[in-house]
């Protein structure tokens, strides 16, 4: 829904903001059209996709939002990255961080602003913006991160337990791809092109680099906030949504952030609230504007009476249905003690709700590679390809253990836990683990899921191999999540040897022997009288965006086929953006991305990943395409990535460059 204000506002499409070395940065700026006369706040948002095209129509619907309740927003490029000089060489680097804090000093000091300035942003806007808060500068008097990470190893996109992402693939595939697009003539002039060359040759091959750093070492925990929380000194009010893969970030934060704080989580993916789905949208942005009046303005309506942390309670329904309905939920302090962790037996096929004796054993599990290929991804985008389908199949290949049918509902707030008793035929083994709602037809609905590299058992910085056919006692956290098992339902835990493609799998396939008597722990939550008294969040409203013309729709497909004349097994994604035209500058855009997955015969050395990414930026004289190809495979002691770039003016191929990498597995 979009809403016209009375605040009017200006616009300056592009202003360049120097760094002390000389290098300019490009920001566009939306200003109250009173605001040199009356100098209000500033909230930026600081990251490398793109102000002038193809984030133009998201930032307009918010940064206008914004500038029509008073504030002034800026929309910086990073350097190396849209219009900005320089050269994007990897994530938060530095660089990005000291040029963060100089371009804070740079907004306090325009005569629009008074000096205090928050940060917004998600993803690589919600990491520097936690980043920057930790560097204490002056200006930042509060921040809103949005599905970001404190923790650059254990939860982001690279690595998951130990465990290496699949979507380290896909990312390193999308900033392959950003990284290579020019600067806009049209803001640059005749330096464009000399800028593209300079991307093009130096930007380099990021998936090399991050495969380089398979364990916790100092480069993940440079930037990671988790190394010192108390280096945080301003308000924090962190968001995520169920479906993303950064829901953990928010109840770590709020449990060891020593400042004013608040939390929100909904049933979202890895988009801002106002725009997400499946979990019902929210008016976003009008609680960002609170928050934003309280910390930046001194105006408090009634803020003080809102809880810490407010989650959607998910209700249990079919994985097949597009909608995730449910509940708010409050608690005024986290870790909350009014939830407590309760555990519960497993023996073979069996969860025990009540303390009974149990029948002794052992359970031996290698799973095919076909397990995982229904989970759809690590960072949901919320499309109805990429949240996990029913896991019927799933199950088919793991260990299961079924609770009786609930007789009481029960519900869940926290990260589940499950302890056992493990052993492995191999040196280098992973787990994965499933927390399902099964309802009486059989459907089973992924809840939550955690995976472990078993030589990460310890430590992820000093990994150590596996002593075969040692037993060894692990404890393991699944993803946080609130849940509601409804009388009636089964409770589900099923294990895996694989969860392909979402992760990649151990050099060889292992042979994992199980204990009977490992334990589940849930952490329940009893209901609360606070939860009837929440306010209601409203419906998405947001500024008029940008003129646009829709030139061709968005093409969305996720595809398994199991050839069976072969036994090639394939994954294969479709994420094909609309086509537009942006109206006021007659540039249109386009972005295509193909995924394919897949293995053969179950032989883990036919693994292999390829992601392909187009991107074109056209205007009637000037027209520029470029083509990312990055392809990864494995043997037992190596990865190997070989990619291609190719960049076109018009009908013209002006670069070409191919890598042909080979990078040791370290336990992985």
């Amino acid at each position: 829904m979009t809403q016209t204000l009375e605040a009017s506002f200006r616009e300056i499409e592009n202003i360049w903001i120097t760094m002390p070395d000389g290098c300019n940065l490009a920001a566009k700026i939306w200003l109250p059209e009173d605001a040199e006369k009356y100098p209000v706040p500033a909230i930026i948002e600081y990251i490398p996709y793109r102000k002038r095209d193809f984030k133009a129509l998201r930032d307009s619907r918010i940064h206008r939002y914004f500038a029509q309740h008073g504030y002034a927003c800026l929309r910086v490029d990073l350097r190396g990255s849209g219009d900005s000089e320089g050269i994007l060489k990897d994530e938060y680097l530095n660089q990005e961080l000291k040029d963060g804090i100089d371009i804070l000093k740079w907004t306090a000091a325009q005569s629009w602003c008074t000096g205090k300035i928050g940060m917004i942003g998600i993803s690589w806007g919600g990491f520097n913006g936690l980043q920057i808060a930790a560097m204490n500068p002056p200006e930042l008097k509060a921040i809103i991160t949005v599905c970001s990470s404190d923790d650059r190893y254990t939860d982001d996109v690279h690595y998951m337990g130990g465990c290496m992402l699949t979507d380290n693939l896909s990312w390193a595939s999308t900033m392959f791809s950003y990284n290579s697009l020019p600067p806009d003539p049209a803001i640059v002039g005749e330096r464009w092109k000399d800028m593209w060359l300079e991307r093009l040759e130096g930007s380099g091959l990021w998936i090399k680099k991050w495969l380089s750093h398979q364990t916790r070492d100092d480069y993940w925990k440079h930037a990671s906030v988790a190394e010192d929380y108390e280096a945080i000194k301003c308000p924090v009010f962190a968001v995520s949504g169920w479906a993303d893969g950064y829901s953990n970030t928010v109840f770590r934060l709020m449990e060891h952030l020593n400042v004013p704080g608040k939390a929100l989580i909904g049933g979202w993916g890895h988009k801002y609230p106002h725009l997400g789905g499946p979990g019902p949208a929210i008016d976003f942005l009008n609680e960002a504007v609170k928050w934003w009046d309280k910390w930046l303005k001194d105006i408090d309506e009634g803020e003080n009476d809102e809880p810490l942390f407010r989650a959607w309670m998910q209700d249990s329904i079919s994985p097949i249905v597009a909608k995730r309905p449910g509940w708010w939920v409050a608690e005024d302090q986290w870790p909350s003690p009014r939830i407590r962790m309760q555990e519960f037996v497993l023996s073979p096929g069996k969860i025990h709700l009540e303390p009974e004796e149990i029948d002794e054993g052992e359970m031996r599990i290698t799973s095919p590679l076909s397990v995982g290929l229904f989970a759809g991804k690590w960072y949901s985008y919320s499309e109805s390809t990429d949240l996990p389908n029913d896991q019927s199949e799933e199950d088919g290949g793991a260990l299961v253990f079924d609770s009786p049918e609930l007789e009481e509902d029960i519900e869940i707030l926290g990260a589940p836990e499950i302890e056992l008793e493990i052993s492995s035929d191999k040196p280098i083994a992973m787990i994965a683990i499933r927390l399902n709602d099964v309802c009486r037809e059989g459907i089973s609905t992924r809840v939550t899921y955690g995976l472990l590299n078993l030589t990460h058992r310890d430590s992820h910085e000093h990994p150590q191999e596996l002593k075969v056919d040692h037993t060894y006692k692990i404890r393991m956290l699944m993803n946080h999540v609130a849940q509601r098992f409804p009388a009636g339902n089964k409770i589900r835990v099923a294990i895996s040897t694989s969860y392909w493609p979402l992760a990649w799998p151990s050099p060889e396939p292992p042979s994992l022997t199980i204990r009977s008597g490992g334990k589940l722990f849930l952490p329940i939550r009893p209901p609360s009288e606070m939860d009837s008294e929440l306010t209601d969040l409203g419906e998405p409203v947001f500024a008029e965006p940008v003129a646009s013309t829709l030139l061709e729709p968005a093409h969305r497909e996720w595809t398994v086929t199991h050839n069976l004349a072969t036994n090639d097994v394939t994954q294969r994604i479709i994420n094909n953006d609309a086509r537009i035209r942006l109206d006021d500058i007659d540039l249109e855009i386009k972005k295509d991305t193909n995924e394919i997955y897949m293995y053969c015969n179950n032989n883990y050395a036919t693994l292999r990943g390829e992601v392909v990414t187009t991107r074109s930026l056209k205007r009637k004289d000037w027209h520029t395409t470029n083509i990312t190809r990055t392809v990864l495979t494995s043997t037992k002691t190596h990865f190997c990535i070989r990619a291609t770039l190719d960049a076109y003016e018009g009908d013209a191929r002006i670069f070409s460059k191919s890598w042909d990498e080979r990078i040791p597995r370290q336990m992985m």
